[in-house]
């Protein structure tokens, strides 16, 4: 299998061979501590919110597994709705402030179908089972990590989803909002937490080291900001989940290869990662382990073994040993033009895409 797209193009790369052995090709990585069986991660999708699917998931041979999301949103209306159940009835007589509580059958059914996921995943599967919540504001919610913990989750990854609407908050205040979100969900979690993000920060790799201080073991790059369409017709506004396509993976792909390195945390890269030259290339550029979900959600559970496979293909072709030794091997730290990541590729990049049509006479 060869990597023929564009992805690196004009970087003035040629991808090293590597100077390993003919033995067996190591596909084992480290991602926020954990020891993975390979760099593939099935990501949260509804794909990863049933047994049935994370045991095919497992069965395929993914390195390990990040649950569906709960929300803020969601956790904080449960929180709502038991208060407004609990204080039902309180005056009704003198009794109610000392023995009545109402029966609560259904006032949890999401969190506590969540927590029961978790743990039931953890006991079964052989893989991390890391559980993802949905979030960006400071709040009660935070406190309910401290579960999905007790459940058997091996790591925590907080998605930080905001479109930062508020024409009266800079920034600064985005961002220092953001890193307490982070410093308190680290502060209740005793297993790492990876931290889920957009790149639309005004100074995108200061940002991410300021993550990593606050405490996140490791950076997911990139969030896909689902984004709204108009109904011709009705005027509404429409709500539609767009799959990624394999040339979203440019911008993760820059950002590997500069944060490469240069932070003291976990990569992870999503977005964009469809087959197996996709997987390959971020993992050159600096990603610790890929992430996908559009292309389990298109092709089935069984895809993760094709990832694997080309993968493994590729780097035994080249003489590779191991996925650490190729990882982060085509980063900006490591290239003999570094520049090519940054404002000269660009140039570079219009000169030949300019160049490719005739000239006037």
């Amino acid at each position: 299998m060869t990597i023929d797209d564009d992805a690196l193009a004009g970087a003035g790369v040629v991808v090293p061979a590597g100077p390993g052995g003919r033995g067996a090709f190591d596909l084992q990585v480290d991602y926020l501590g954990l020891e993975l069986r390979c760099p593939v991660v099935a990501s949260a999708s509804p794909l990863t919110g049933t047994m049935t699917s994370l045991e095919a998931l497992n069965a395929a041979g993914v390195g390990a597994v990040v649950l569906p999301s709960v929300f803020e949103e969601q956790l904080e209306h449960e929180m709502r709705e038991v208060d407004r159940y609990l204080g039902l009835g309180a005056d009704v007589n003198p009794e109610a402030t000392f023995g009545y509580a109402p029966v609560l059958d259904r006032h949890n059914d999401g969190s506590e179908h969540y927590l029961d996921l978790v743990k039931t995943a953890s006991a079964a599967l052989d893989i991390p089972v890391i559980a993802s919540i949905n979030g960006s504001t400071p709040g009660g919610w935070i406190d309910w990590t401290r579960m999905l913990v007790d459940a058997g989750a091996a790591a925590i990854e907080l998605n930080v989803y905001q479109v930062a609407a508020d024409m009266t908050k800079t920034g600064a205040d985005i961002e220092r909002q953001t890193l307490d979100v982070v410093a308190s969900v680290v502060d209740v979690c005793d297993v790492p937490v990876a931290v889920k993000i957009a790149p639309y920060w005004s100074s995108f790799s200061h940002f991410a080291t300021q993550l990593v201080d606050a405490g996140a073991a490791g950076l997911v790059l990139f969030n896909r900001f689902f984004q709204p369409d108009i109904d011709l017709d009705s005027l509404a506004v429409e709500r539609r989940l767009k799959l990624s396509n394999p040339e979203e993976k440019g911008l993760p792909l820059l950002w590997m290869a500069i944060l490469r390195g240069r932070v003291d945390a976990s990569l992870a890269a999503t977005t964009g990662i469809h087959e197996p030259a996709d997987a390959l290339k971020l993992l050159l550029a600096g990603a610790d382990v890929v992430m996908t979900t559009s292309a389990l959600l298109h092709h089935g559970p069984s895809h993760v073994t094709t990832l694997v496979d080309g993968i493994r293909s590729w780097a035994t072709e080249r003489d590779y040993a191991s996925v650490r030794q190729l990882t982060g091997s085509v980063s900006q730290a490591s290239v003999a033009d570094p520049a090519a990541f940054e404002r000269a590729n660009y140039l570079e990049a219009l000169t030949r895409f300019a160049s490719s049509f005739p000239t006037a006479p």
